[in-house]
């Protein structure tokens, strides 16, 4: 692959998500329907529908497999290059009428991201990023990370994700490391997370036992406004550990 080829991804990336965020918004008394039980972890038919549309959309102008949260691999081996979709990010968010949410479509290269796009259909804002032009951008507005360079001056975006280990012990210590910052968010999307951090929102987001598909758009996007996304500790499952910051400290 040449990195130059990568416009054209950036471009279909964008129009899968703002299609999809389209249906999520059009759609949403019809499709904003719980199909499971779980207490923690909500899955709609706005997640199946959504993850439909824009597969069908990067397969009809892509031959690059497909990892996405709700159908898996496309492919057994997904090779060196592949899409990665999460076809609503916050959804227990989207089915709570709480309008932080949007649809993320990243694309990994050497399991390195190279491009993201997220979408928050709510506000209709597109965040975009890529290894090629090292940009990263709101809508056509470049985005850049914030300046600032202590944590005591910062705000930190975590989560707990459905299956986290909730022990009196790992708790204790998120707590500890929350009360260094001067503020603490927990939003709901880690897409979102990543996007504020990449437009100097907020300066850190930080979350561990998250998912491949939540975070790999946003990685690319807050790398090409000038930050850092570590991930590390990936499991079988697709499970990885995240840092994102602006890099300052």
């Amino acid at each position: 692959m040449k990195l130059e080829d990568i416009t054209n991804d950036l471009n279909l990336a964008k129009m899968a998500a703002r299609e999809s965020g389209k249906l999520l918004v059009k759609s949403k008394t019809q499709i904003n329907e719980r199909l499971n039980t779980d207490t923690k972890d909500t899955k709609l038919r706005a997640d199946i529908e959504s993850e439909n549309l824009i597969k069908s959309l990067l397969s009809a102008n892509s031959d690059y497999p497909i990892l996405a949260e709700e159908s898996g691999s496309s492919s057994k081996d997904l090779g060196n290059i592949f899409w990665v979709v999460d076809p609503l990010d916050g959804t227990a968010n989207y089915h709570r009428e709480i309008p932080i949410c949007c649809v993320s479509i990243g694309l990994i290269h050497q399991m390195n991201p190279i491009l993201g796009v997220v979408y928050d259909f709510n506000n209709d804002d597109l965040y975009s990023g890529d290894k090629l032009s090292k940009l990263s951008k709101l809508d056509e507005n470049e985005i850049h990370v914030s300046n600032k360079t202590k944590k005591e001056d910062s705000i930190l975006i975590t989560g707990l994700p459905h299956d986290s280990n909730f022990s009196e012990k790992s708790l204790n210590s998120l707590i500890k490391d929350m009360q260094i910052y001067q503020k603490v968010r927990m939003i709901g999307s880690a897409a979102m997370a990543a996007c504020y951090v990449a437009s100097g929102k907020a300066e850190v987001y930080k979350e561990k036992g998250i998912y491949l598909w939540d975070i790999i758009a946003g990685a690319a996007i807050v790398e090409s406004a000038g930050g850092t996304a570590k991930i590390s500790n990936q499991k079988d499952n697709f499970q990885v550990d995240v840092v994102f910051s602006n890099s300052k400290f």
